[in-house]
């Protein structure tokens, strides 16, 4: 045997042993494997997403009223640059806009609660009068309940009412202190509002920047055309909400249903939440008609909130939005059902907006849109100073460094450049 022989064979041993059927994965099939790959990294994203929606939970007096004045932002953004293309001042044409905003919202609220007022008297004697035909009802219809039995009931939610009155008295200061959260949240969305209108473009500019170098320019131009699907959204849920108020209210006015101008502003607002907000107000106005008509108006209206959920669920919905934001129905019903089951009304508000930002986002980072968009190539930050002009070839595109000692007319230039520049910035649309 030669010397050493044993050390020459080990290194085949090893390799046979590690080129073995199952050792580098052969044995295991091909459709498996990628199940398994796609598996373990989607696994990752819902993890990475659970983490972030459970931190997000603790600053909800923070987010909501942020995503509130970015929704906000969206609504009143083109007023706000109509206003700054004819002549007038960024800070000027900003507080112009959000003074006729809040002035018409004012103006609003004024009017609801003079026609309450004015109905409200009507309205407790027509209650009144519907509590005792129920109770009428209960005591000769097919129930058959008698009046002791109708008062020994009455009695003990009395009893149960004063024995849970300090649950009730604990519920009463937290609505107080819920109460100074709400007005603390008008104030930040307000003041978060008008830095969105004002620098909108800018802090998404520095959010960007804050990215790899050669991230920057995909990042930030998906962000801008994510706010333009937004502001599409908030457009379109505008007219949306128009026309269900107007079918509702309407409705209602027309077969004697009283408050109908308030109910036609809570329809409005309910109307923002798809598919299902317009549903729930609608079912306010049913209860209404029923207790101040009866049965038969109850029906009608009814009837009408049926209407016009159809109008809306097969052609307002289908065709408008799903044409402004690029949504399928089901997916905007998924959305809104899963961010109420995660988080409640705010989550029902937001889900579809930050869904059609998403879709938006995905589709145009995965077209690579950032290489073509016109909007980016002209940006003086991520333009193409700012961004590699062929993705992947691993070679800087900034421009040759410049000696220090550069001709007095070059510094001219570059000083010319840098003002005309600077201009340009400070004369933009703020907003995204």
């Amino acid at each position: 045997m030669k010397p050493y022989a044993h050390r020459s064979a080990a290194p085949r041993v090893l390799q046979a042993a590690a080129t073995a059927p199952g050792r580098n994965g052969d044995d295991v099939p091909f459709a498996l494997r990628v199940s398994a790959a796609w598996a373990w990294r989607l696994g990752v994203v819902l993890i990475v997403g659970a983490g972030l929606v459970w931190v997000l939970s603790h600053f909800s007096l923070l987010i909501i009223p942020l995503m509130i004045a970015a929704l906000l932002a969206g609504l009143l953004s083109p007023v706000s640059n109509w206003l700054r293309r004819n002549r007038l001042p960024g800070g000027l044409s900003v507080a112009v806009t959000i003074v006729a905003f809040l002035g018409l919202i004012t103006a609003a609220l004024a009017l609801v609660g003079r026609q309450l007022a004015l109905g409200f008297r009507d309205l407790w004697g027509e209650t009144q009068e519907g509590v005792r035909q129920v109770q009428d009802w209960l005591s000769s219809g097919p129930l058959n309940i008698s009046a002791g039995q109708m008062d020994s009931l009455f009695e003990e939610a009395t009893t149960a009412l004063q024995q849970n009155s300090a649950n009730i008295l604990s519920g009463a200061l937290s609505v107080g202190s819920s109460a100074g959260h709400f007005a603390a949240g008008i104030l930040l969305t307000l003041f978060a509002l008008v830095f969105f209108l004002l620098d909108g473009r800018r802090i998404w500019r520095f959010t960007a920047g804050l990215l790899p170098r050669r991230a920057r320019p995909a990042a930030y131009g998906a962000g801008i055309h994510g706010w333009e699907s937004m502001v599409n959204y908030v457009r379109v849920q505008v007219v949306v909400a128009l026309i269900d108020a107007i079918g509702i209210g309407g409705g209602a006015a027309l077969i004697g249903v009283p408050l109908a101008l308030p109910l036609s502003v809570l329809v409005f607002l309910g109307s923002f939440v798809p598919l299902i907000g317009a549903f729930l107000t609608g079912f306010v106005a049913v209860l209404l008609a029923l207790v101040a008509n009866g049965w038969v108006n109850a029906l009608f209206m009814l009837g009408i909130v049926l209407v016009v959920q159809q109008l809306e669920s097969h052609i307002l919905q289908p065709f408008i939005m799903g044409r402004a934001v690029s949504l399928h129905p089901l997916a905007v019903i998924l959305a809104v059902t899963g961010g109420t089951l995660s988080a409640g009304v705010p989550g029902a508000l937001f889900s579809v907006p930050l869904l059609a930002i998403l879709n938006t986002m995905v589709r145009y980072i995965a077209a690579r849109g950032w290489e073509t968009d016109p909007g980016l190539r002209e940006d003086r930050v991520f333009g193409d100073r700012g961004r590699d002009p062929d993705p992947g070839n691993g070679q800087d595109n900034d421009p040759a460094p410049q000696p220090e000692n550069s001709s007095p007319e070059g510094s001219g230039d570059s000083s010319r450049d840098k003002t005309n520049a600077d201009a340009t910035d400070t004369q933009e649309d703020p907003t995204p």
